[in-house]
């Protein structure tokens, strides 16, 4: 099965460099309604099965022109929510700089719990369980490569990527994941392969090639197309 993981796009809470974890209400800016609407072109054209998303509210509107563009109603699952924060949950990056933990959830993830919210280990079990329990549910009723969509957040889809290309959690922080860029990740019998990896604009015809026709937008998508493409940048959050 192959799963493409999204990052929801940029957010009101991104340009202003605040922690939003897990506050409601939280939208997209212009800018990141514009990169929703962007990733909807780009993936539309692909043989996608399945949506799954945080129910929070960017990714929801992140998801929601893509799944309008292929008739389908997004799975919300709440393991793939963005981590909770506690106590630092609202407050601005530049002050959260200063607390001592900030350096421990940079050098010592597994280690980092938030104040009144949870560890970054719980994290990446949460969000780990989930996508491989898709995965699984999705591969039991095929028999053949299913191709899917999971939105979350950086910090979580860092943790999954982690998982994939077997790093140790103390090393995330070594991934950029950008505001809907797109990371692919195939889960197979010796393991997950990271086929893409925080992709923002490469041409993704290749997904589509070698594979059967079946009734849906596009053509179907071959997991061995796809090439790795990293990018550098800059974290919207700790």
């Amino acid at each position: 099965m192959t799963v493409i993981l999204l990052r929801h796009g940029v957010s009101t809470s991104n340009t202003a460099r605040t922690l939003a974890g897990r506050s409601p209400g939280v939208e997209l800016t212009e800018r990141g309604a514009e990169q929703a609407a962007a990733v909807a072109d780009r993936l539309a054209v692909l043989p996608i099965e399945h949506i799954a998303s945080s129910p929070l509210l960017r990714c929801q509107r992140t998801v929601a022109p893509l799944a309008d563009k292929l008739g389908l109603e997004p799975e919300c699952d709440e393991r793939l929510i963005e981590v909770d924060y506690g106590d630092w949950t609202g407050r601005p990056l530049a002050e959260l700089l200063t607390e001592p933990l900030w350096q421990v959830v940079q050098r010592h993830a597994s280690g980092a719990v938030f104040p009144g919210g949870e560890g970054l280990a719980q994290v990446q079990q949460r969000a780990v369980a989930a996508v491989r329990e898709i995965d699984a549910r999705l591969a039991a009723g095929a028999s053949r490569d299913v191709l899917w969509v999971a939105c979350a957040h950086g910090d979580v889809i860092k943790s999954l990527l982690a998982d994939a290309f077997g790093m140790h959690l103390d090393n995330f922080q070594r991934l950029a994941v950008e505001p809907a860029s797109i990371s692919v990740v195939r889960y197979g019998t010796h393991g997950p392969t990271v086929w893409r990896y925080n992709d923002t604009g490469a041409d993704l015809s290749g997904l589509a090639a070698d594979r059967p026709e079946r009734p849906t937008p596009g053509g179907e998508v071959g997991p061995g197309a796809i090439a790795d493409n990293g990018n550098a940048a800059r974290r919207d959050s700790p």
